[in-house]
């Protein structure tokens, strides 16, 4: 099943809310109706009168009539299933739905035409008294949770990368901000830590594209070019971007360098520390 990140307007983003609201209410209902049930006494509505119960709570009650039915008739579809899978002993009881933690709505029967791609990336759905909605295909988030079981990001300040650049690099420190928005950095990490739980290990970036990961030597000098790091004390050379993964990796996994070089566990290398060392 593929999964996509809808990026909606915020009054759009504040009508899906209200969804979120609507089919936490409903479920909440039903699992208090259930929770009255004891062995002997009447058994607890099932869907079909639930949903007739629905019908009657909305020409009752304006907010939940300004609501989608499809969504709330979903939310007691949902926990209908819910309580098959207690039956059948697989799971257990449903519990109560909190605000802002256990949010969400489903939606079925949508057509063909009620999706429809505006570019390679990007998409628009219609969901029930929302509208078009925008939202993006998640592939490469999913990808790592499915594929790692530990996965290590470099813990980046985005907020303090992305500010205005100086008067004399402010076209090219544009064009790198666009790029770092563009691709969602901060929004990537996020998703991560929902997909892999306990998973994701943020690694202070500190001096990891400045570190060699064949002998560990610090130097700024190795890092030649954005794209080339050539070390400076054995000679190493590899992709600047594969050298820091590799670093992000070993710190991650226990092995990392300290600040001055050398191996964790062994202690730092004896030599003179460089002032950018000293200064940090």
């Amino acid at each position: 099943m593929s999964r996509y990140r809808l990026t909606p307007t915020p009054t759009q983003e504040a009508a899906l809310l209200e969804h979120c609201g609507h089919a936490r209410y409903v479920w909440n209902l039903a699992v208090e109706q259930h929770s009255y049930w004891k062995p002997g006494r009447e058994s607890a509505p099932g869907f079909a009168e639930q949903c007739r119960q629905l019908t009657e709570a909305r020409a009752e009650n304006a907010w939940l009539r300004a609501g989608s039915v499809v969504v709330q008739q979903q939310a007691l579809k949902d926990f209908a299933q819910a309580m098959a899978n207690v039956y059948r002993g697989t799971h257990r009881r449903p519990k109560w739905r909190r605000r802002g933690r256990d949010e969400g709505f489903r939606i079925v029967a949508v057509q063909g035409d009620d999706i429809r791609r505006l570019s390679r990336n990007v998409g628009e759905v219609k969901v029930p008294k929302v509208g078009w909605v925008r939202f993006r295909v998640e592939k490469t988030s999913t990808g790592l949770a499915r594929r790692f079981d530990v996965i290590a990001v470099e813990d980046l300040k985005i907020a303090g990368m992305t500010r205005a650049g100086s008067a004399r690099n402010v076209r090219q420190k544009a064009g790198l901000n666009r790029g770092i928005l563009a691709a969602g950095w901060g929004r990537l990490v996020e998703r991560l830590e929902h997909k892999a739980p306990g998973r994701v290990v943020r690694v202070s970036p500190a001096f990891t594209s400045q570190t060699c990961n064949a002998c560990t030597h610090v130097a700024r000098e190795s890092r030649e070019s954005q794209a080339l790091f050539r070390c400076v004390a054995c000679g190493h050379q590899d992709d600047a971007d594969v050298n820091t993964a590799r670093n992000i990796r070993d710190l991650a996994a226990g092995h990392a360098v300290n600040a001055r070089g050398g191996d964790r566990g062994t202690g730092p290398m004896k030599r003179e520390p460089q002032l950018v060392l000293l200064s940090a």
